[in-house]
């Protein structure tokens, strides 16, 4: 079930938690989901995972780009690209329930910063590390340079199936197509606001922090055969 005729102010509502951030509060509690959901783990067919990457971008910029899908270890690259973008379906949980799965497409910067930091929360979580541990490795990773703080850029989330957590609502449900700037260690004053609230437009996720991102809402333009087939691989 799919949820349509949403205003902007609940778009971004939604969009309170940080959509990429892979990270929610383990003291949260989510509610039972009362709705149909798509979430992935490395059980669902390939095919269907590279489908949902893909979905994230155009086909002029999924059809070249890198893939990820998850399988028993973390992210498997299944395809290298070539023009500098990264698809994967991001996740995020509440101590050990899923709560999001939102395709993404990362630019070259994002491949070569944020990316890296995806891959290693799902090598993590392959573990059985908890999301509080996975929490500490991350932001360790900042701090030691192991992990890089990226430069403008953007990412592509322009799938139909975008499935997020709002952690004020404490439920899941799903986004409309929208991109992502990178805006690290932005906050709402840096974009004239005086804090945070769900009318904000465009949208800061995690302010303050290395992976605050800038939320703008966007149509997906109609798919064209004639740029190539992005489900090759």
């Amino acid at each position: 079930m799919r949820l349509t005729g949403w205003k902007t102010t609940t778009f971004a509502g939604l969009l309170s938690i940080a959509v990429l951030s892979g990270i929610a509060a383990a003291e949260d509690k989510p509610k039972e989901p009362t709705k149909e959901v798509h979430l992935i783990d490395a059980s669902v067919q390939r095919e269907r995972q590279i489908e949902l990457a893909l979905s994230a971008a155009p086909t002029e910029v999924s059809s070249k780009a890198t893939v990820y899908i998850l399988g028993p270890k973390g992210y498997e690259k299944i395809r290298e690209g070539t023009n500098g973008f990264s698809c994967l379906v991001e996740r995020s949980f509440v101590g050990t329930t899923q709560t999001s799965s939102a395709p993404a497409c990362f630019d070259a910067e994002g491949s070569r910063t944020l990316v890296q930091t995806f891959l290693r929360r799902e090598e993590l979580r392959a573990q059985g590390k908890s999301e509080a541990e996975i929490k500490d490795d991350i932001a360790k990773g900042y701090k030691n340079g192991r992990f890089k703080v990226p430069s403008p850029g953007f990412l592509y989330m322009m799938s139909s199936e975008n499935y997020v957590y709002d952690s004020n609502s404490k439920e899941s449900g799903f986004v409309p197509p929208h991109l992502m700037f990178y805006a690290p260690y932005r906050t709402a004053k840096d974009l004239g606001y005086e804090s945070i609230s769900p009318t904000m437009v465009p949208y800061l996720t995690l302010p303050g922090e290395p992976e605050a991102l800038i939320v703008v809402p966007a149509r997906r333009p109609p798919q064209d055969s004639s740029s190539g087939d992005s489900h090759k691989h």
